[in-house]
């Protein structure tokens, strides 16, 4: 069964906590849609927001953290190092061009977005940025066990987080079970398998979603909720931003969450090999919204 507030945050290092339902912003390309999301998500008590470098689109995520009039201590505000800027000179400036185009005087959790090329550079220099007050926390995305594994073979500061895919086809027993004996967070992303009408279309969530008077959209937070997971959900309709967070209010059985675990498939939405994704990611470098 759940805990009793899946509301409350999540400890990552000494005084940093991440917010469980955050507003994820992949794909948003309007710099207006992405400044008018963050703002409304905001506004609505959303207290996380996850970009990344690669996205494009951290100034209007700045934007719209300004522009929602809530506290800058109040929001976690996490973004991610894309691999060109992996060696250490070149992260150190991807840091300080993050900070400029976030707006912000410090970046809450950053991440490295993928696990290759070599990466060692790139973590000692966010390493530093923590020590120099510019970072709060800092983490990882797409890492594999073994990646995990060899980033402490050298990592002064151990990552907080992973952000991995994670939704009901694709559930990742193993690599869940060794992320919480090492204590690090979980945070899913694509949390709800891309939209993909095929697992929307399960009849379990239809009757869950029947049973407790909630979507079916909310049914697949929950279950993430209940694991330990956080979820950034992606959304510009600002009903649609409130209505991901309003998942505290009702509980799955342990027989639900069973349910919707059978139907795990062990394969991700989409997986290019690892010598492809060596070849192509450090040559792609997103286009910056104004």
């Amino acid at each position: 069964m759940a805990s009793s507030d899946l509301s409350a945050p999540i400890a990552l290092t000494g005084d940093v906590a991440i917010p469980t339902v955050g507003l994820g912003v992949y794909t948003i390309t309007d710099a207006a849609v992405c400044e008018a999301s963050v703002k409304a998500a905001l506004e609505s008590g959303y207290r996380l927001v996850d970009t990344a470098v690669v996205y494009g689109n951290e100034r209007p995520v700045g934007r719209g953290l300004a522009a929602s009039g809530v506290a800058r201590e109040d929001v976690v505000v996490t973004t991610k190092m894309w691999l060109q800027d992996y060696a250490y000179e070149a992260a150190v400036a991807s840091i300080e061009a993050s900070l400029e185009r976030l707006a912000v005087d410090y970046i809450d959790l950053m991440l490295l977005h993928q696990p290759y090329p070599d990466y060692s550079g790139a973590w000692r220099a966010m390493e530093e940025a923590v020590d120099a007050g510019k970072i709060r926390a800092i983490g990882v995305s797409n890492f594999e066990k073994s990646d995990v594994e060899h980033l402490m073979t050298f990592a002064r500061i151990k990552p907080a987080i992973n952000q991995i895919e994670m939704h009901p086809y694709y559930q990742r027993p193993e690599l869940v079970a060794f992320l919480k004996q090492q204590g690090i967070a979980i945070e899913s992303w694509a949390p709800l398998g891309h939209g993909k009408a095929q697992l929307l279309a399960e009849p379990v969530f239809a009757e869950l979603a029947a049973a407790k008077g909630k979507t079916k959209h909310q049914v697949i937070l929950r279950w993430h909720l209940q694991q330990g997971f956080v979820v950034i959900p992606k959304s510009t309709n600002p009903a649609h931003i409130a209505a991901n967070r309003d998942v505290f209010d009702f509980e799955l059985t342990d027989d639900e969450m069973a349910r919707i675990a059978a139907l795990d498939t062990g394969k991700p939405n989409r997986r290019m090999p690892r010598w492809l994704q060596r070849w192509m990611f450090p040559t792609f470098r997103a286009r910056q919204l104004a």
